[in-house]
């Protein structure tokens, strides 16, 4: 049995010094494969050096952040595509949009991810969203651009069981992390009918960590977490939750 963290962001500065513990405590808890979303031209390098380090655990992205999305998001754009061609990526994320801090940029924001869409369907590469108080504005485009290319992670799922459906209806898989141990949070009774085989695993480390560890830095040993708590949602063995979701992240990444 191992599980796929299939969102973690372990490469950023401040876990640096931290990152041999952090890779065997994940090991230790049987997270074997990490997959790297980037965030914008300044994490290019850190991903891909996270990457370089355990080339048979990590496996890089590359997208534009939609908080990450300014004035200058064109130059960002055109600074993180000369990556894409040039480097073993497996996809394209995270991208999205977040009207949570600031609306500023929503149309640029817009404008970003219909270019990375279109970068993904160019490579046959999956896509993982960032949704934050956007899920109409992201549905929307979605549904425009719908075809048989278009696929990925709706990254940090944390709707209702009817938004869940709409997202599978589009050929996309729902990323479950930590939200779902939350006591309130609604996400257990959201996902309790949606089939196993439409969920992938994630921490979102150093964010979003689960009970007990909520409040503090999240790493991708944590992830032992969230599977033990979608098993008991879901009613099914510890084993059985690793092994689908973990193939269905071998499905969208290839690797």
């Amino acid at each position: 049995m191992f599980l796929s963290d299939t969102h973690t962001h372990l490469y950023i500065p401040e876990m640096r010094e931290q990152i041999g513990e952090l890779m065997h405590r994940a090991q230790s808890n049987r997270v074997q494969k990490l997959y790297l979303p980037n965030i914008d031209s300044e994490s290019v390098k850190d991903v891909f050096s996270l990457t370089e380090l355990y080339p048979t655990q990590c496996f890089p992205m590359m997208g534009l952040h939609p908080c990450s999305v300014k004035e200058n998001f064109l130059e960002e754009l055109n600074f993180i595509q000369q990556y894409i061609d040039h480097k073993n990526i497996v996809g394209i994320g995270e991208i999205g949009m977040d009207l949570y801090w600031d609306k500023t940029f929503i149309e640029e924001q817009k404008l970003a991810f219909r270019t990375q869409i279109q970068w993904a369907k160019d490579r046959k590469m999956p896509i993982v969203i960032h949704c934050r108080e956007a899920f109409d504005e992201i549905y929307e485009i979605l549904k425009e651009v719908n075809d048989d290319l278009l696929r990925g992670i709706f990254h940090c799922f944390s709707g209702s069981e009817e938004q869940a459906n709409k997202i599978i209806d589009l050929g996309f898989y729902l990323g479950i992390g930590g939200v779902l141990t939350y006591k309130n949070s609604g996400l257990a009774e959201a996902i309790k009918n949606i089939d196993l085989k439409y969920i992938v695993l994630e921490t979102d480390s150093p964010y979003l960590s689960p009970v007990p560890h909520r409040g503090k830095p999240n790493e991708s040993s944590y992830l032992m977490h969230i599977a033990e708590r979608l098993s008991e949602v879901k009613n099914c063995s510890l084993v059985e939750v690793a092994n689908i979701t973990s193939e269905n992240a071998v499905k969208i990444f290839g690797v």
